[in-house]
């Protein structure tokens, strides 16, 4: 377990440099040790949840014994003001103020609430929503047809990828209909690790008189930032990810002042309207991966996000920029400063299929012990996704650069 007088010092490290502290790599050792990562192979599929760090993982057990132990006589008592004091942490910890903010199981269900209660649409608006967007996001804008009356617009965002182009392609959209009432903006995409120029975007919504609803899932803990720097009024997050918290921890954030633009979740009929937690209901959880939160935030405040974001930066820029020398592969994700974190897709050129992008990442794993994750629903196709985390060392990632030189040969 890391003990008080090692966080003490790994925050004094985190003082320095971004990019002096992501390439200290005593440091970054010590901290990977802190994380129980599986051997049985180069784990560089971190993307669908974020492992617990051994501290947070000793709180997450203590309180599953606490909630295990004390039932309904600790949770109909003790527990709410705790979970209240984790909320108001959050909050802080994001840049919001604590009624902006509600606990949920993960962002699915926070984006659910988001996109089907948001109730100022009519019909003949329309919204819109793009390739790179999650899937079950996708499906509940598309799902808006039916339930709101409105015209659903599906754009293809520019590949290769610039900043520019991509504030490029919102535009032509916002300009080609003017319809549009509503905008889905997926910050960190969990396809291809393209950073998505939020602010700016939403910022440009907000003039066409378009309300952006966030997907922060992978921006949160990921990328050195407060929720206030998206420009908009409507986000969700998960803490479980690039936070590190246990599975079952995400959030719903409504500015101030907006939270009549979202219905009351139905099954919440007797709920305060005035308060943002009515707008989910999430049934008994698992309330020790709550508890655990403050655990996760401590571990994560002493290596510092800025460092955090150079070293996860330093690990993807390990493996890309000789990629990009291997004529037979297509790097997705570029390189522009602000448009990438630690996640990053690839393929093979001429190689966009599922099929074939689900044989090479198992071929990756069979010949190579290396596990990575094929992705689908790109307009351009297939891709592999590849993404290392802080318990991943530079030693395993130049073990992945040599089996992509055997795999372009």
């Amino acid at each position: 377990m890391m003990d008080r007088r090692t966080l003490l010092g790994a925050a004094a490290a985190a003082s320095v440099t971004p990019a002096i502290a992501a390439a200290d790599e005593d440091r970054w050792a010590r901290i990977a040790a802190q994380y129980d990562v599986t051997r049985k192979t180069v784990q560089l599929e971190h993307g669908n949840w974020g492992m617990m760090a051994q501290p947070v993982l000793a709180a997450y057990r203590a309180q599953v014994e606490r909630v295990n132990r004390d039932t309904s006589f600790y949770a109909r008592r003790e527990l709410p003001g705790e979970i209240e004091a984790i909320r108001a942490r959050v909050a802080a910890t994001m840049g919001v103020a604590k009624d902006e903010i509600a606990f949920t199981r993960n962002a699915t269900e926070a984006m659910r609430a988001l996109i089907l209660g948001y109730n100022k649409l009519r019909p003949g608006d329309a919204v819109l929503h793009a390739d790179l967007d999650y899937d079950t996001m996708q499906a509940c804008m598309e799902s808006l047809r039916a339930r709101r009356g409105v015209e659903v617009v599906k754009i293809a965002l520019p590949l290769p990828a610039t900043h520019q182009a991509v504030i490029d392609a919102y535009a032509r959209a916002f300009t080609a209909h003017p319809n549009i009432r509503m905008v889905l903006l997926t910050q960190v995409s969990h396809r291809t690790g393209l950073v998505l120029p939020v602010a700016e975007i939403a910022a440009m919504a907000t003039l066409y008189g378009i309300d952006a609803i966030v997907d922060a899932a992978h921006g949160v803990g990921q990328i050195d930032y407060k929720l206030p720097d998206l420009e908009a009024d409507f986000v969700a997050i998960n803490l479980h990810k690039w936070i590190g918290a246990p599975l079952g921890v995400g959030a719903i954030v409504i500015r101030g002042g907006r939270l009549g633009d979202v219905d009351v979740d139905p099954a919440e009929p007797g709920a305060n309207p005035k308060d943002i937690r009515s707008r989910v209901h999430t049934g008994t959880l698992d309330y020790a991966a709550q508890l655990a939160v403050p655990a996760a935030l401590d571990f994560q405040e002493s290596i510092g996000l800025a460092a955090k974001q150079a070293r996860l930066q330093a690990l993807r820029d390990r493996w890309v920029r000789p990629a990009r020398e291997l004529a037979k592969l297509e790097i997705l994700t570029p390189d522009e400063p602000g448009s990438y974190g630690a996640i990053t897709a690839f393929r093979l050129k001429g190689q966009s299929g599922h099929d074939a992008n689900v044989a090479l990442a198992k071929h990756l794993l069979d010949a190579h012990g290396i596990f990575t994750v094929h992705r689908d629903g790109l307009a351009s196709g297939s891709c592999v996704r590849v993404t290392p985390a802080l318990a991943t060392t530079m030693e395993e990632v130049d073990r992945f650069v040599d089996a992509l030189r055997k795999i372009a040969r």
